[in-house]
């Protein structure tokens, strides 16, 4: 009897530790995911500063606009740093992600109205540095998805049985997605027939 209790309490023992460090990967690898997005998003945040310099010469009457898109990069910066410190905060990604929405409508901004400005849509700077922002923006999306995809394999390993009862004696809290959404994306698409 004693060695059927003991053999029993092994097992479970070890049934712990393994799901305790399947969610401690898992924790790892959302975390590391992250660091693809923080590395993305600085590129990004270094290219703005560049192509408002370029956009400054051909819009000194739209200073209004430039210094929003500086403001919300500058925002989204110190956001990024707080997330960076603890991927697992959700008040840091709601807030990172708030950011990176207000920035996306300021450039949006920024270039809907450099089409106002032939010279400055034809000048090769401003040129190469959207095509950069634009390629940025892509691998930002494509490190989002990885991210994402991350958070949510631990976040159900953390809440499935029988992970959560490890997971839940073990204080592992969820993790937030980061979603950052274009307004646009959710506006139906305007047909016009002639």
């Amino acid at each position: 009897m004693g060695w059927v209790f003991l053999g029993i309490l092994v097992l479970l023992v070890i049934f712990v530790i393994v799901v305790y460090n399947a969610l401690v990967g898992g924790r790892n690898a959302y975390k590391n995911a992250f660091a693809q997005i923080d590395v993305q998003l600085t590129r990004r945040y270094d290219l703005i500063p560049n192509l408002v310099k370029v956009a400054e010469r051909y819009m000194q009457h739209e200073r209004e606009t430039l210094e929003a898109v500086i403001q919300a990069r500058n925002q989204a910066v110190g956001h990024l740093r707080q997330a960076a410190a603890d991927p697992s905060n959700a008040d840091a990604m709601r807030r990172l992600s708030e950011s990176e929405q207000g920035l996306s409508g300021a450039l949006g901004r920024l270039f809907a109205l450099s089409e106002s400005y032939p010279d400055l849509k034809a000048n090769q700077n401003m040129m190469q540095l959207s095509e950069e922002l634009v390629s940025t923006e892509n691998r930002v999306a494509f490190a989002r998805q990885a991210f994402n995809d991350a958070v949510m394999a631990y976040n159900n390993r953390r809440e499935m049985f029988p992970g959560n009862l490890v997971a839940n004696s073990f204080n592992f809290q969820p993790a937030q997605l980061l979603e950052i959404e274009a307004p646009e994306k959710r506006e139906a698409v305007q047909v016009a027939f002639q």
